[in-house]
């Protein structure tokens, strides 16, 4: 391995916004932010997604309302419809 060309490998705490939940992964990203966790003064990244908070990893899809959908959608084209 060549010196001084690699990044710095290091553990880092990601924080998932959307879930409240903290992460503590090896990462080579680069940030001024610290926090402690668990007794230890770590770099620290926000994100807003992760497996905590992803639908494909919960099982919880987004539900939208269908009455809101159409509600929307008569409103935006529901002239163009109704004027024969």
């Amino acid at each position: 391995m060549k010196a001084d060309i690699h990044p710095e490998y290091r553990t880092v705490v990601f924080h998932d916004l959307s879930a409240n939940a903290y992460f503590k992964v090896g990462s080579t990203i680069k940030t001024e932010r610290t926090i402690d966790h668990d007794g230890e003064t770590l770099p620290y990244v926000t994100i807003d997604v992760s497996s905590a908070s992803h639908p494909y990893y919960t099982g919880k899809q987004k539900e939208f309302s269908k009455e809101g959908s159409t509600a929307r959608f008569q409103q935006r084209f529901g002239r163009f419809i109704g004027s024969k």
